[in-house]
């Protein structure tokens, strides 16, 4: 499963830590929790976010939106509207990394599209709004693969958000979010994901490990 955390995340298995940017699950992009929406790449306890700079087309007026367009972005393997989520133009080397990763971790999965289940905010603080989503990848046989992401976004000066890039993320904002998140699981948005998810393993038994060779090739 994916998780990805706004101050980072995507990553697999439940456990009760949080995501990065990769990943669910999400980025802020990072920091690790059990379960990783998605593997790998959205990084579980950590979280992603979104920072505002320059960039238009895919912001948001919500800091739900903008989380939305980033993952049907990653999915639909658009990488020039995942940078603008992040309200850039052309991304570091770390951004870039990120975007990439995310891609071909989606990519692996082969969905047909992405069905969003749930997306609100866990806590704002000023500008910046810590989000988190839920959504099934629909696969080539009909399944549907749960993944969970979290991500940190910030409103620029036109009121408009974006995904904040992991290297405006602080450690103070990395440490809240983690203590966020650990009260967000405790939600049903994240009980219903960990129980789709289960069901998901308990039916295709090595779909992880399967997934993570597919990646490591």
């Amino acid at each position: 499963m994916v998780e990805k955390k706004a101050v980072s995340s995507k990553k697999r298995k439940p456990t009760g830590k949080k995501n990065g940017n990769r990943k669910s699950g999400n980025s802020f992009q990072g920091q690790t929790i059990k379960y990783i929406a998605g593997a790998a790449v959205i990084v579980v306890l950590a979280v992603i976010l979104i920072f505002s700079v320059k960039g238009c087309g895919i912001a948001g007026k919500t800091p739900e939106k903008v989380v939305k367009n980033l993952i049907k972005s990653y999915v639909e393997g658009k990488e020039k509207n995942s940078r603008k989520c992040y309200g850039v133009k052309k991304a570091n080397e770390e951004l870039q990394t990120e975007i990439e990763a995310s891609i071909q971790y989606f990519a692996a999965h082969k969905p047909k599209k992405v069905e969003i289940v749930s997306c609100d905010t866990i806590y704002k603080d000023g500008k910046n709004a810590y989000v988190y989503i839920t959504y099934n990848l629909l696969l080539e046989d009909g399944q549907s693969y749960p993944c969970i992401s979290t991500y940190m976004t910030k409103q620029n000066k036109k009121g408009k958000y974006y995904v904040l890039m992991p290297s405006k993320i602080t450690d103070d904002m990395k440490k809240t979010a983690a203590s966020k998140y650990a009260e967000f699981m405790n939600t049903d948005p994240y009980k219903n994901y960990v129980t789709a998810y289960e069901t998901f393993t308990k039916k295709n038994p090595g779909y992880e490990e399967k997934l993570a060779t597919k990646l490591s090739s």
